[in-house]
């Protein structure tokens, strides 16, 4: 900003002073051409535009060779065309002719003046004099820049008029002088006090910076404790809000993650003890090498294979290398496939697991992974089915869509907890048991799989009424079932 008014104030002062002088003097110049052309108190009208706007105005009327001079006003001002000759007159009436009939030119004289000084000066005239000037004054020679506007114009009565206005145009060495010292001291009082202010505002703003700094070092040493109450400008504000945000997330995250170990570690360790338990009992006892415990120990390591499996394919699921292989085929024939796996179940623990469909629909998608989420889906329902021990897969067909519902009458989910339930680590139930079935991951891997489908799935529960989860995929076609 100092630097636009050190150039637009002193570079380009003087240019912009002799553009709006010349504007001036042919506005002028207009109106009293329009009151000689009117003849309507052409003489006031001249005395009063020369006062107002110090200039010297001469009309002449040039109808025959000689010049007969009929208003003059001249402006008591130094600008050397106060007091204009003959000649001068006519040579401007040549130029203005040869110009067709305007001319406008500038022109440049000496002004000499008095100023103030504090010596006793003596000045040396032309004709070998010396003046003495009074002791606190010297004299000043000073360049003086003067403005001509010449107009010929037509009368009514066929008489031409010769109009011609002289201004000096102030000089503005003065002026710049002037705005010189001004910006000089308004330039400093700014830098001074910009200075200041930029103290101020960098402590202002680095000082809640530094603290969010070594808060965030703290943080990253997993000191949870740690809390950004950073205050000063808005931005600081919002970037705590957002640390605050950010540390609560990952006391979160660690908690679940320590849940998860726990959890991971205790089922690990259940099977295990039973096969190695089962396997010193073969061992040291005689007769005990029967096809129960030995079947028992394939159980236990089925299920231990089952959820290495699984959390093999939620790492490879969440970090995108697993690709679906999308064909079509009957997703009502696969969910009945599926069904067939709990038939021991239904046996001996007596189960109700009952599958429900209106038409044989198919879809375009990956059917191995598809074949695992209703296989997770039916998983929890039975591992949270309630006394009833009843689970319902309802599969619903529309023109574009097919819905499949898995349904159980156990305990229900909290209205808070179900937008965490298909979190990383997240057990609606803190207290850990084990299941019948499954390995506690099936929800975080149905849905980094209906997402990499692009389907669309959902839970509706409520406690004490049981839990309905569901999915949606595209239909290709469907076909009714033969009676």
């Amino acid at each position: 900003m100092l630097v636009f008014l050190w150039i637009f104030q002193t570079v380009f002062l003087e240019s912009c002073y002799t553009i709006i002088k010349q504007h001036q003097v042919s506005q002028c110049a207009s109106e009293i051409i329009e009151s000689i052309e009117s003849g309507n108190n052409t003489s006031e009208t001249i005395n009063t535009i020369s006062k107002e706007n110090e200039m010297s105005v001469y009309v002449y009327d040039s109808s025959d060779e000689l010049m007969v001079r009929r208003y003059a006003t001249e402006f008591n001002n130094p600008s050397g065309l106060r007091d204009i000759n003959t000649r001068s007159v006519y040579n401007y009436y040549k130029l203005t002719k040869e110009n067709g009939g305007s001319y406008t030119s500038t022109s440049v004289s000496e002004e000499q003046s008095i100023e103030l000084s504090f010596k006793h000066h003596e000045r040396t005239s032309t004709d070998d004099e010396t003046e003495t000037v009074p002791e606190g004054f010297r004299n000043r020679k000073s360049r003086v820049e003067n403005m001509v506007f010449a107009r010929i114009i037509k009368l009514n009565d066929n008489t031409e008029c010769f109009v011609l206005i002289t201004a000096m145009v102030t000089p503005v060495s003065t002026v710049i002088s002037t705005l010189h010292m001004q910006l000089v001291i308004v330039s400093l009082i700014f830098i001074v006090f910009s200075l200041v202010l930029s103290f101020i505002v960098s402590r202002r703003i680095s000082r809640p910076l530094g603290e969010i700094n070594e808060n965030v070092k703290l943080l990253a040493r997993q000191n949870y404790g740690v809390e950004f109450n950073s205050s000063g400008y808005l931005e600081a504000k919002e970037l705590s809000d957002t640390l605050n945000l950010t540390r609560q997330e990952l006391i979160k995250a660690d908690n679940l993650r320590q849940e998860l170990i726990a959890n991971i570690s205790h089922d690990l360790r259940t099977p295990l003890t039973m096969i190695t338990g089962y396997a010193e009992v073969m061992r040291d006892l005689p007769g005990e090498n029967t096809p129960e415990n030995v079947q028992v120990i394939i159980d236990e390591a089925n299920r231990l294979t089952s959820l290495v499996n699984d959390m093999l394919d939620l790492s490879k699921l969440q970090a995108g290398a697993i690709e679906i292989q999308r064909e079509e085929f009957s997703l009502t024939d696969s969910i009945s496939d599926i069904f067939t796996r709990y038939a021991k179940l239904r046996e001996q623990e007596g189960y109700d697991i009952k599958f429900i469909s209106d038409k044989n629909a198919y879809v375009y998608a990956d059917q191995i992974k598809i074949g695992q989420v209703v296989y997770n889906f039916v998983n929890n329902a039975i591992n949270h089915c309630g006394e009833d021990k009843t689970v319902i897969v309802t599969q619903k067909t529309s023109e574009k869509r097919v819905r499949v519902e898995v349904t159980d009458h156990g305990e229900g989910i909290d209205a808070e907890k179900l937008k965490y339930i298909w979190d990383r680590y997240y057990k609606v139930d803190k207290s850990h048991k084990r299941g019948v079935i499954g390995t506690g991951l099936g929800l975080s891997i149905v849905k980094n799989i209906l997402d990499l489908h692009g389907a669309r799935y959902g839970v509706k529960s409520k406690p004490g009424n049981g839990s309905t989860f569901w999915f949606e995929l595209e239909v290709t076609r469907t076909e009714s079932f033969k009676k």
